[in-house]
């Protein structure tokens, strides 16, 4: 039997995606229209974000321990967050946590190194661009984290909040995108990590200056793995 997967959703573009591609991938494994149980619990986008903008990072542990909850009373055995940015809370509530807590930095970066990469850049958020997970996460593995410039921050960062979280993809984001990758891969980075749940839906396989590493559908992957473990 496979194991019963919780979804703790934050914006509900990026968990639609998790949750479409935990199925997918499931059922090329499994054969069709075959996957495990999933649980998904969405506490309202706008609850985090005022907690986020005040730099409540405890506020937010919390939200995401009571989201968990939820989950793990439906019978989920373990639990995934798509959204990155609010991994910052993590740390304060894993001894709290009912269920295992599959971290998607940690998942990234065992990808990067499986595949060889030594210098990653990381896109998302001004909040997870700036904190240290993904410099926590890719140094564990020996794997050099680079950041965009403040400006190039600041243009994610705008694309994101501005268009992405509500489902808006414009061929100008997707060209500041572009432009954002191929000045990391100037600077010798050998990969990007989209290390925000939306990205994917604005930077495409195969299309950008170096490999991406697609923390959203990594997630969802492992999310698979794990629940037949």
């Amino acid at each position: 039997m496979a194991k019963h997967i919780g979804i703790v959703a934050v914006s509900y573009e990026g968990a639609a995606l998790c949750y479409r591609t935990i199925c997918a991938e499931a059922s090329r494994s499994l054969g069709e229209n075959t996957h495990p149980e999933i649980t998904l619990h969405n506490i309202c986008l706008s609850d985090y974000m005022n907690r986020i903008w005040q730099g409540d990072w405890d506020g937010v542990g919390a939200l995401l321990l009571a989201s968990v909850g939820k989950v793990a009373d439906a019978g989920a055995d373990l639990v995934v967050c798509p959204c990155n940015s609010v991994h910052e809370s993590l740390p304060a509530i894993r001894q709290d946590l009912p269920i295992p807590w599959l971290h998607i930095g940690d998942i990234v970066a065992r990808d990067a190194h499986k595949a060889g990469y030594k210098k990653v850049g990381v896109l998302g958020t001004n909040y997870l661009m700036e904190s240290k997970i993904y410099p926590a996460s890719l140094g564990g593995v020996g794997i050099e984290c680079v950041l965009p410039d403040e400006t190039d921050r600041n243009r994610v960062d705008r694309v994101i909040m501005v268009e992405l979280v509500d489902g808006l993809i414009t061929d100008d984001a997707r060209t500041t995108m572009d432009g954002v990758i191929e000045r990391l891969a100037a600077r010798g980075c050998d990969a990007v990590a989209l290390a925000c749940t939306e990205l994917p839906l604005l930077v495409r396989p195969g299309e950008a200056k170096i490999p991406t590493l697609d923390s959203t559908r990594l997630l969802a992957r492992a999310a698979v793995a794990a629940s037949f473990k």
